[in-house]
């Protein structure tokens, strides 16, 4: 059985930091699930960056690989979270791609009494048990009672 390609928008790429520690938990979680994991800064580091147009490379790259993964998982932390994974979602969203949010931020970011986020990113979600496909710290990641798991099996 192949398994599911899971595309990893997050912005932790950017931080030497966040690199370091925030992101192999979570691409180890998906991994230990069965997912094949589609982190767009390990992807893309190949890009020789002092040669013209190499950002235009790293756009094209991380789209196909949102165009052939089966589903996204979205790190939208911050207020607002990073907009290019704003648009890696949106067009997962547009592209019926299986949809899985996680926010380990407690601050608000909506206008929505009911949403956690802009409205429009839980378009992607089912309107009820949308909780299921949103995740609130690396422990919940694996949860057999959340969306992820019982997709991946």
């Amino acid at each position: 059985m192949t398994s599911k390609k899971i595309y990893l928008a997050n912005p932790y790429g950017f931080s030497s930091q966040q690199k370091e520690l925030l992101l192999p938990p979570i691409v180890s979680k998906l991994e230990s699930m069965g997912a094949e994991v589609l982190e767009p800064f390990q992807r893309n580091n190949q890009v020789d960056f002092s040669q013209s147009g190499w950002a235009y490379k790293i756009a094209r790259a991380d789209l196909d690989d949102v165009k052939k993964c089966d589903g996204i998982f979205a790190i939208v932390n911050g207020t607002p979270p990073d907009e290019g994974v704003m648009v890696e979602l949106r067009i997962a969203i547009a592209l019926n791609k299986e949809i899985f949010l996680f926010r380990d931020d407690f601050r608000r970011c909506t206008d929505s009494e009911h949403y956690p986020l802009n409205l429009m990113l839980f378009a992607g979600l089912p309107e009820r048990g949308w909780q299921d496909y949103y995740y609130r710290n690396v422990a919940e990641i694996d949860s057999e009672d959340k969306a992820l798991s019982k997709w991946l099996s």
